[in-house]
């Protein structure tokens, strides 16, 4: 194996911030008002939202089209209507998918009135335009080993959360992406094995990493062209959880 190479690195407190009475959401990429031609998009990986959700507050009806939308909470719960007809309340250990297509209207609210929400919104352009609508909501804690699939045990510690199969724990997205979730304790390692023609985006979710000798802190990010490399993580912190995004070389 090579080490890394082509390495970026997106510090958390580089990102854009979106900063009202209700919400306090950090932005990696291009986001709304905020505009970074650096981080616009990485591959087909175009948002990652970061978003802390004060009790009662939300995010009215509005409409979305031509994306894969996937939500990952990270802590309370959060309540979701759209004009599919679903209405859910999502939880950690959950993952959504909800694939706007032809377009869709939806609102989320912080389903309690006593306790803040922070969740991960991340949004992957699709293979084509003009999909037919859909939702999706899976859970990947309660997932049994009869029901692990290969892209579940491509790793000694990643789970794959979302996939162009949808098999096992992973909610189908329509792209040739794949996002995998690894939680780690204090002190634990993991590795994952990298391939050449892939694009990889790492991002901390909670907690603190250290990854090929760089130490992570929450809200961090690396992104990995061009590189066969053995991706080698230790936690250095409790409750640290990583996705890393598997995408096309474009």
């Amino acid at each position: 194996m090579n080490t890394l190479s082509k390495l970026t690195v997106r510090s958390s407190q580089e990102r854009g911030r979106t900063h009202i009475d209700w919400l306090d959401s950090y932005h990696t990429f291009s986001f709304g008002d905020y505009f970074e031609p650096r981080f616009h998009h990485f591959s087909d990986l175009r948002v990652i939202n970061d978003d802390l959700i004060q009790p009662g507050g939300g995010f009215p009806s509005h409409g979305h089209r031509d994306m894969e939308i996937l939500t990952v909470v990270l802590k309370g719960e959060l309540s979701h209507q759209d004009s599919l007809g679903n209405g859910s309340t999502i939880r950690p250990g959950e993952i959504q998918r909800m694939t706007a297509g032809t377009g869709v209207m939806h609102s989320e609210f912080n389903a309690s009135s006593t306790d803040a929400l922070h969740l991960l919104q991340i949004w992957i352009h699709p293979q084509e335009k003009g999909l037919a609508p859909g939702y999706e909501q899976k859970s990947f804690i309660a997932l049994q080993p009869s029901q692990v699939t290969l892209e579940d045990s491509s790793s000694t510690a990643f789970q794959c959360i979302a996939s162009p199969s949808g098999e096992g724990s992973a909610v189908r997205i329509h792209q040739d992406a794949f996002l995998y979730r690894a939680a780690l304790d204090a002190g634990q390692h993991s590795t994952f094995a990298l391939s050449s023609n892939r694009h990889y985006w790492l991002h901390v979710a909670t907690g603190q990493v250290e990854v090929d000798g760089r130490v992570l802190q929450a809200g961090d990010a690396l992104g990995l062209t061009d590189s066969d490399a053995l991706l080698d993580l230790t936690a250095q912190a409790s409750e640290t959880q990583i996705l890393l995004f598997d995408l096309r070389s474009v």
